[in-house]
C-alpha cells in the first residue's frame, strides 16, 4: 500500500462517533489484542469527554461572571435619572451576550488552548481589548455617554472573574490528567527512536493530555520495526498505515515525529485524511527545549518555515529583569525584616556561632561572589565534607544529603521552609544574583562542567528556578542541567513570576524542598 492510496481514499468517520472502522486485514491479527486492551482503559477514564465536560463548567462560569459584572455596574448608577437607569438595566443581559461572544471570537473556548493557562490568559486579554475597542467605537458613532465608573467596574469584574475561573478549571483538568483521566488517545508516527523520545516526553507531562495508544514506526534504516512495542506502546505497522491505526484505535490525535516519508505532499495528504475524521495533527519539530514564544511561522507560497527567535538575551530584557529583581528584593527585605532579625537571633543563640554563612559561588560570566545564607550547620561543617562525600543523596556533580549530621537543630527548621536562603536577597540587591535563575554553582562544580553546562553561566544565578521547583536533589545531573539550560534560553518576566509563585506554593505546602 502506498502513502498516496492510504490517504487519498480514506474511510470516512464522523468526528462525533466512537465507532472505529475495521482495520486493514494485512495487519489486523497482530494489533487488535493490544489495541483492545488500550480501548478498555481509555474509555473508563473519561474517553472523548474532556472538552465537553470542561466547557460545561467554563461557559456557566463566564455567564455568571458577566451577570455579576453587569449587576455591579448597574449598582453604581442607581442614583441616575430613570431614562439613563433603564439603559444600564438593559446592559446586564447585553454584557452577558457580548462578553461570551468576545471570548468565543478570541478562541477562549477552543480545545487547543483550554488546557494551557497562558493561552487562556492571552485569550481573555484579546477579548478584553476587542470589547473595549468595540465599546469605544459604538460610543463615538452613537454619541452614547457611558459612565467611567460603570465601565471600569464591569470590565474589572469581567477580567478578574474569567481569569479566576480559568485558572481553577485548568488546575482541575491537570489534576484529572495526572490521574489518567480526560486524556486524548494518540497515535505516534515516525522513526522508532523519535517515536520513543516523543512517547517518553508526553508520558512525563500528563497535563498535555496525550495518551499514546499505538505507534506507526520504522527503524533507523527505514525498515520494519521488529519489536512489538516502543516504550510500552504497541507498534501497529509502518507510518504509511497511520490512517488505519487511527481508525482501529479510534484516536483523537496523531503526533508525527521526524520521518523522511512524512514530509511535503505525504504530510499534506495525511492532514486531509485526518480532517475528514475530525482528528487533530501534532508535528514535533525536533527542537529541544525551545519555548513557544520563540517559535513563529514564516509564511511562504510553497512551504511554511518555522522561525526560531534567539534566546532572550537582548540588553533591554536584561535591564528589565534587573529592575524587577531590585524592586522585588527591596520590598521583600522591608516586609521580612522582622523575620530576618528573629532568625538571626535564633541562629546566634543556638550554638553561639556566626549568624551568616558565606560561601564562594560562581556567577554570571564565571565571576566569583560571596553568597549569603543563614548558617544551618556546625561551624566546621566544611571540614567534614570529605568524610561524608560517599553518602551523598545528590547526583554525580552536586553533593546533597537529606539527613546531614552537620545540620543544627535550628538549621533543620530553617531548611524545612527554605528560610536559610532569605539573606540571598542582599545578593540580589548587590547585583550578584537574581530572584530567578540557575542554581549558583560552587567553583569545584564548575571545574567539572562539560561545554554545554557552561551555558548556565550566561545569566545571573537565582534564589529559585526551574531546577529548584522541580525536585532539587531528587533530579539527576542531566535533568538538572536540562532545566537550567531551558531557563537560560527561554526566560521571560512572566515566566519568572510563574516560578516565584510555584516556589511560594512549594515552600508553604511541601516538605521544604522546593
Amino acid at each position: 500500500m502506498s502513502p498516496t492510496s492510504t490517504v487519498t481514499e480514506p474511510r470516512r468517520r464522523s468526528p462525533g462517533r466512537h465507532r472505529a472502522q475495521p482495520p486493514s486485514t494485512r495487519w489486523q491479527p497482530t494489533i487488535v489484542p493490544a489495541l483492545d486492551e488500550v480501548h478498555s482503559t481509555g474509555r473508563s477514564a473519561g474517553y472523548r469527554t474532556w472538552h465537553s465536560r470542561y466547557l460545561r463548567r467554563l461557559v456557566p462560569c463566564d455567564v455568571l461572571t458577566a451577570l455579576v459584572a453587569g449587576a455591579a455596574g448597574l449598582a453604581t448608577q442607581l442614583e441616575n435619572v430613570m431614562p439613563a437607569l433603564g439603559l444600564y438595566m438593559l446592559g446586564v443581559p447585553a454584557v452577558v451576550v457580548v462578553w461570551v461572544g468576545a471570548l468565543a471570537m478570541a478562541d477562549a473556548y477552543g480545545s487547543r488552548c483550554l488546557a494551557v493557562g497562558s493561552y487562556q490568559l492571552r485569550a481573555v486579554a484579546r477579548a478584553t481589548i476587542t470589547l473595549l475597542a468595540a465599546v469605544a467605537i459604538v460610543a463615538f458613532l452613537s454619541n452614547i455617554g457611558l459612565s467611567r465608573i460603570y465601565l471600569f467596574t464591569v470590565m474589572s469584574l469581567l477580567v478578574v472573574g474569567s481569569l479566576v475561573a480559568r485558572l481553577v478549571l485548568v488546575h482541575w483538568l491537570h489534576s484529572n490528567r495526572r490521574q489518567g483521566r480526560l486524556m486524548q488517545r494518540t497515535v505516534v508516527v515516525g522513526r522508532a527512536d523519535s517515536v520513543a523520545a516523543l512517547i517518553q516526553s508526553v508520558s512525563m507531562e500528563p497535563t498535555q493530555g496525550l495518551l499514546p495508544v499505538a505507534a506507526c514506526a520504522t527503524d533507523v534504516n527505514g525498515g520494519e520495526v521488529r519489536s512489538h512495542e516502543i516504550a510500552g506502546v504497541p507498534v501497529v505497522g509502518p507510518p504509511r498505515l497511520a490512517i488505519e491505526a487511527v481508525d482501529v484505535s479510534d484516536a483523537e490525535v496523531v503526533a508525527v515525529a521526524s520521518h523522511p516519508d512524512l514530509a511535503g505532499p505525504a504530510l499534506r495528504r495525511l492532514t486531509w485524511a485526518l480532517e475528514e475524521r475530525g482528528v487533530e495533527l501534532i508535528v514535533a519539530p525536533g527542537l529541544l527545549d525551545v519555548a513557544g514564544p520563540r517559535l513563529s511561522i514564516r509564511p511562504s507560497q510553497n512551504l511554511s518555515l518555522l522561525h526560531v527567535e534567539r534566546p532572550a538575551a537582548a540588553r533591554t530584557h536584561v535591564i528589565s529583569k534587573s529592575v524587577m529583581d531590585l524592586c522585588f528584593a527591596a520590598v521583600l527585605v522591608l516586609l521580612l525584616s522582622p523575620v530576618l532579625l528573629a532568625i538571626a537571633l535564633a541562629v546566634k543563640l543556638g550554638d553561639g556561632g556566626p549568624v551568616f554563612f558565606r560561601q564562594q559561588r560562581v556567577g554570571v560570566s564565571g565571576e566569583y561572589f560571596a553568597m549569603l545564607k543563614f548558617r544551618t550547620m556546625v561551624v566546621d561543617a566544611e571540614a567534614h565534607l570529605a568524610r561524608l562525600a560517599s553518602r551523598s543523596d545528590g547526583n554525580t556533580v552536586l553533593f546533597k544529603m537529606k539527613d546531614d549530621p552537620r545540620v543544627t537543630k535550628v538549621g533543620r527548621v530553617l531548611r524545612r521552609y527554605s528560610l536559610d536562603e532569605l539573606p540571598q536577597l542582599f545578593n540580589v540587591l548587590k547585583g550578584d544574583m537574581s530572584l530567578v535563575g540557575p542554581r549558583p554553582p560552587l567553583p569545584r562544580e564548575v571545574d567539572q562542567y562539560e561545554p554545554d553546562a557552561r551555558r548556565r553561566l550566561r545569566v545571573k544565578p537565582g534564589m529559585t528556578g526551574l531546577w529548584q521547583v522541580s525536585g532539587r536533589s531528587d533530579l539527576s545531573w542531566e535533568e538538572s542541567l536540562r532545566l537550567d539550560l531551558h531557563y537560560v534560553d527561554n526566560w521571560s518576566p512572566i515566566g519568572d513570576l510563574h516560578i516565584l509563585f510555584r516556589t511560594v506554593n512549594a515552600v508553604v505546602n511541601g516538605p521544604g524542598a522546593y
